[in-house]
């Protein structure tokens, strides 16, 4: 038996069944025995639809000979029918429609029934569309409540609203343009199939439609929009099905909120504002007739692109309408004539925060208990500062790129795209001028010394195809904040040239990707104003990754928050979902408990080396060092932290908190664990310099808890979830947690230490901005992280570089490379992009009125931590219980010791620790120089103050090979080979074998 006809004769035995007995369709029948049923059932079915024509005054049997004239037509021309032999088709229809029983019948029913029982296996259940719950795109608004993003699943971009919420007018549109019988028939209309059958055997060519509405939210929402036999057979089942589970308004309902009506909108609510910029209920006649004839072609009647076609489609809905009794003669005329009457077409495209709206729906899952932001139409209110979050993923993807192509680590690995196919499209389309032919595709010519280059495009009105097809490109990389440029010419005497978006043409520096540049390549480049045109400079995404967070101090509320490069590079977010050693940034925690155990910021603390047990007698003693060994001897508790010295922070644990190490240590993660920095904290000595891991978004916390005093906020980015009129969420004003482990007094003389860090110490580069900031850079072992967390009395900025740990191997960032060479910029250039976008720029607060009465200022030397009488630096001390100031200098140095210890001349305190006089052995990653680091007792007796740190990152070796002794090319462009240097270990960082996480 033909093909097509047993699909064809499965499609008919489908057909008679939902409109002879619908409420006892069968699914499956036996090839064997019930071949005398099936030809019944066609039997029946062709009796029913020769009476539904009759109702209407039309001869069926007219309808099929007149399309069965041109057999030509229907044979040659048709793909449906592709291969079929009309004859054995007139035939089949005398056999079951006109009783005649013929000797040469195509109908074999084993083959009917098998094509029919494989194509209704396994249907989907109708009663499932009753409680359906459709897709819905929510809008996200940001801190202001202005619209900053939409999220949506695919085909999902609606707003559904209940039908009675709808206008009879509106629906009456859509029922007169797309199934004039809904209301009547039980979800097939038999005349509507058949006349679409015969139209398409007579005018072959764009099919006509005969689905009912029903039919239609059954093909959307169940079975698929299978272009196929197999499809339409389910459909018309699981449509007949659904009509006697659901009323004829949520089938109506289900269609106007799934149908898409173009502009990206899916229902007629979604429609309605975006062609109107209104809600349906506020619909003209008009309008409701232009969105009623959208649902057969959005794209063929596009009025962006066919205003025409538009029109002529609305005026064919408004006419159904009064013929229909929906309008008035009167209302048809005033509508026909009515404008378009578009609004601008908006093009909402996010191009930043898709880390941070991850998050929000992260929070929507956990806080508003929404399985996801997409199943329903939410308006959801952030705490997102859209301009600063723009800036934010602006500034880290610049320096990321300005680091590795610094560095000599920028590899280019192709273009983002290439649009040749684009713009021979644009070109092909474009209406050739008379008599010239039609420009040609453009292809690659050979321009000097080989290299090739496009050919010149005709320009296609007044924008040249290059540049429509720019405008049009969706780029893989849609949240990097440069500009893009498409490749014009790679080569010849003008050099490459790039196009612009705005139409400009520049010269380009290729840079890393020389020579390996195609015609119409995009790349992202730097733009400068050369002498009469631009000019262009290469740039290439990183490898290296980063992120940064900016945190509100009192609320917790996230301001910004940037988790890596560019999203769709990775969709890791590197602020909450990752964890990384913090290295020195960690130290603060160590220096708390200290003030709060009651030491002073000008108590000595010896910078020695030290050898701390182990802890309950298990394990290997700990010997930290700073880098390269040696020490500079006392120094004040505040200059060890503003100088980040490892052993200083080694040495608290010996006395300065609790009396033995193991306790202080113990009450150091007392202080983690309440801050909440980490569920579980490992009770190893390097935990002091950082060696576990943390969130980013923690250690923000804890910051932002110092500037409060102890007050530790909670982060959140989700303030509401409205759905129409119900508020589901709403985040609720909590007092700010307090962090006991310490009083108020030791966390504002933390803050002060950390200002110090700001003005004099490793993060002296923010020296400017001091008044204002306080902070701590951060550098893990070999340059694998860098760090710096800092904040103001408003926020926190914390933000780090470094390499993805893949395969738990750990990349270093190369000599120099620290929290404070690499990190500290970003947060300078965050920190004024914060100001430039509404945070307030105050001066560090002073004492809370609960911290100043226990405070007393008095100035001292800074170096040496001395009292003086007047004209030092102004130092916070602790009041004792009786209200005296509380003298701790001398608690952990005694002394005796210190003048014990004096040299008897600057020669040998210069000789004492770390080499000959004038050298500079080397300094931990975050370690300031300091002029008395080989004469330890210089600052304790009126040696100058050394002038303001500022690092310079030394040379950076290639990446690869990064094991020690491996020969490599060298850095400097000569071409001797030379052995790569010994792996360096870090004072902020302890010892031991790498941690793999």
């Amino acid at each position: 038996m033909n093909a097509i006809l047993i699909k064809l004769f499965a499609t008919a035995l489908t057909l008679s069944q939902v409109t002879t007995r619908p409420d006892a369709i069968r699914t499956q029948f036996d090839p064997a025995k019930d071949g005398p049923a099936v030809v019944q059932l066609l039997r029946d079915g062709c009796a029913h639809m020769r009476k539904a024509f009759d109702i209407e005054d039309i001869n069926l049997d007219d309808l099929i000979s007149t399309a069965m004239e041109d057999p030509k037509a229907v044979a040659g021309e048709s793909k449906l029918l592709h291969g079929l032999d009309i004859g054995e088709l007139n035939t089949s229809y005398k056999q079951f429609c006109k009783g005649e029983n013929p000797a040469n019948s195509p109908f074999v029913a084993r083959d009917v029934i098998e094509f029919y029982n494989k194509a209704v296996a396994d249907l989907p259940d109708a009663g499932a569309l009753k409680t359906l719950r459709l897709p819905g795109a929510t809008t996200i608004l940001d801190g202001r409540g202005q619209r900053f993003s939409e999220t949506f699943e695919p085909n999902g971009r609606r707003i559904a609203v209940p039908i009675g919420e709808i206008p009879p007018l509106v629906q009456k549109a859509f029922i007169a343009a797309e199934d004039k019988r809904f209301l009547t028939h039980h979800g097939i209309d038999e005349r509507g199939v058949i006349r679409a059958f015969i139209g398409n055997l007579a005018s072959p060519g764009r099919p006509q439609g005969g689905s009912t509405i029903t039919q239609q939210v059954v093909k959307n929402l169940s079975v698929g929009d299978d272009v196929t036999y197999e499809r339409k057979i389910r459909e018309m089942i699981v449509a007949a099905r659904a009509e006697r589970v659901m009323t004829k308004p949520e089938i109506l309902g289900l269609y106007l909120n799934g149908i898409y009506l173009g502009r990206g909108a899916y229902g007629i609510e979604m429609a309605a504002r975006s062609y109107f910029g209104k809600s349906v209920k506020d619909l003209t006649v008009a309008e409701a007739g232009l969105l009623g004839g959208m649902p057969k072609g959005p794209n063929f009647y596009n009025p962006d692109r066919y205003p025409d076609r538009a029109r002529e489609r609305r005026a064919y809905v408004l006419t159904r309408m009064k013929e229909e009794g929906a309008i008035t003669e009167g209302e048809m005329t005033t509508a026909l004539a009515a404008p378009l009457g578009l609004a601008p077409l908006e093009r909402l495209r996010q191009d930043a925060g898709f880390h941070f709206v991850d998050h929000l729906t992260r929070e929507a899952r956990t806080l508003a208990g929404l399985d996801s932001l997409t199943a329903g139409a939410y308006t959801v209110r952030s705490t997102l500062n859209a301009g600063l979050q723009e800036a934010t993923e602006g500034i880290l993807q610049e320096s990321l790129s300005r680091y590795e192509a610094s560095t000599g680590r920028a590899r280019y690995e192709g273009p983002e795209a290439n649009l040749s196919d684009a713009v021979r499209r644009i070109e092909a389309a474009a209406p050739a001028p008379e008599p010239a032919p039609a420009a040609p595709a453009p292809e690659p010519a050979k321009g000097k010394k080989g290299q090739k280059q496009a050919k010149p495009v005709r320009p296609a009105g007044p924008k040249p195809p290059w540049q429509r097809a720019l405008e049009t490109a969706r780029l893989p990389l849609y949240d990097v904040h440069w500009p893009v440029a498409i490749v014009l010419s790679t080569g010849g005497q003008g050099g490459v040239r790039v196009g612009l978006a705005d139409g400009r043409v520049a010269s380009l520096n290729p840079g890393a990707a020389r020579g390996r540049l195609s015609p119409y390549d995009v790349v992202r480049v730097k733009l400068s104003e050369g002498k009469g045109a631009p000019r262009a400079e290469l740039r290439v995404r990183p490898q290296v990754q980063g992120a940064v967070l900016v945190l509100e101090n009192r609320t917790g509320r996230i301001l910004a928050m940037a988790g890596g490069f560019s999203y769709p590079l990775s969709q890791l977010n590197r602020v909450t979902q990752s964890v990384r050693q913090p290295g020195s940034t960690l130290k603060p925690l160590t220096y708390l408990a200290a003030l709060n155990a009651g030491l002073q910021p000008n108590t000595l603390v010896m910078d020695a080396r030290v050898t701390l047990p182990p802890i309950g007698g298990v394990g290997d003693s700990w010997s930290p060092k700073n880098y390269e060994g040696g020490g500079s001897g006392p120094t004040t508790l505040r200059r060890g932290l503003e100088h980040s010295k490892n052993l200083v922070t080694a040495q608290l644990l010996r006395g300065g908190i609790a009396e033995k190490a193991p306790a202080s240590l113990q009450k150091v993660c007392d202080v983690a664990l309440e801050a909440q920095l980490y569920a579980e904290c490992e009770r190893y000595y390097p935990f002091v310099l950082g060696a576990q891991p943390v969130r980013m978004i923690d250690l923000a916390s804890f910051y932002a808890a110092i500037a409060n005093e102890g007050e530790r906020p909670s982060p959140f980015g989700l303030e509401s979830v409205v759905q129409g009129d119900k508020t589901l969420y709403q985040h609720a004003d909590r007092p700010l947690a307090r962090i006991g482990s310490a009083d108020r007094v030791a966390f504002y003389q933390l803050k002060s230490l950390l200002q110090g860090v700001t003005q004099r110490g490793t993060a002296a580069a923010l020296a400017r901005f001091s008044p204002y900031v306080a902070g701590k850079t951060g550098t893990s072992e070999d340059e694998n992280d860098a760090w710096f967390a800092g904040f103001t009395n408003e926020i926190t900025i914390v933000s780090w570089v470094g390499y993805d740990n893949a395969d738990g191997r750990r990349r270093t960032l190369g000599r120099g490379q620290t929290g404070g060479h690499l990190s500290v910029p970003i947060f300078a250039q965050v920190l004024q992009a914060a100001w430039a976008n509404g945070v307030a720029k105050t001066p560090l607060s002073g004492p809370s009125p609960e911290a100043k009465r226990l405070i007393a200022d008095a100035p001292i030397d800074l170096r040496s931590g001395t009292r003086v009488a007047g004209g030092g630096f102004m130092e916070h001390f602790r009041l004792s219980v009786d209200g005296r100031l509380a003298d701790t200098r001398f608690r952990l140095v005694p002394q005796e010791q210190i003048y014990a210890m004096r040299p008897d001349s600057e020669q040998d305190g210069d000789a004492l620790e770390g080499g000959l006089p004038g050298e500079n052995p080397g300094r931990a990653p975050d370690e300031a120089p300091d002029s008395d680091r080989y004469d330890p007792f210089g600052s304790l007796f009126g040696r100058p103050e050394p002038p303001p740190y500022a690092r310079r990152a030394q040379p950076v070796q290639p990446p690869e090979p990064t094991w020690p002794g491996a020969r490599s090319r060298s850095p400097f462009g000569d071409d001797d080979e030379y052995v790569r240097r010994p792996r360096r270990r870090d004072p902020d960082y302890p010892f031991g074998e790498d941690p793999t996480y």
